[in-house]
């Protein structure tokens, strides 16, 4: 089996465009739209701020996801673009990336990780509750959609 890779990259970069394509187009087919229209700055995942990760199998970037800044108090992360290419899903990549994540927002000072998730996506629900993340009430761009869930957790 082969070793995770994960590295800290640019938003912008071109594997984490790539990465991210793949994600809104998979939230796309499950939600239709864009996938989703949430406002995003490259620049929120800049630390220490926010940080952008992608993870690699056998030196091709198959996962990513990162964590910007919420709120005013410096203390809470949300989470953003957890995304695992079909081809790597099953291997803990995923898992891995959060991890690393979390681990990121720790070292920048956050205290609480927060996130959204929709209905559709049971995957990442599944995976969400079992590291941890327990409902809290719906915040961000899509908390008056229906199938809107939100979880977060103390780091």
């Amino acid at each position: 089996m082969s070793e995770i890779e994960i590295r800290a990259r640019h938003f912008a970069a071109p594997e984490s465009q790539a990465l991210i394509r793949s994600a809104l187009a998979d939230l796309g087919e499950r939600y239709g739209g864009s996938g989703d229209d949430t406002p995003i700055d490259p620049a929120q995942f800049e630390l220490p701020d926010g940080a952008f990760l992608v993870a690699y199998l056998d030196g091709r970037p198959v996962g990513c996801g990162g964590w910007r800044s919420h709120g005013d108090d410096g203390e809470t992360a949300e989470l953003k673009r957890m995304y695992t290419a079909p081809a790597a899903r099953g291997r803990g990549v995923a898992r891995a990336v959060l991890a690393a994540v979390e681990e990121s927002a720790r070292e920048q000072g956050r205290k609480r990780i927060i996130l959204e998730c929709g209905d559709r996506q049971p995957e990442a629900i599944a995976m969400y509750t079992a590291a941890g993340y327990e409902r809290i009430p719906n915040f961000g761009y899509y908390k008056e959609a229906p199938g809107c869930l939100s979880f977060g957790r103390t780091l």
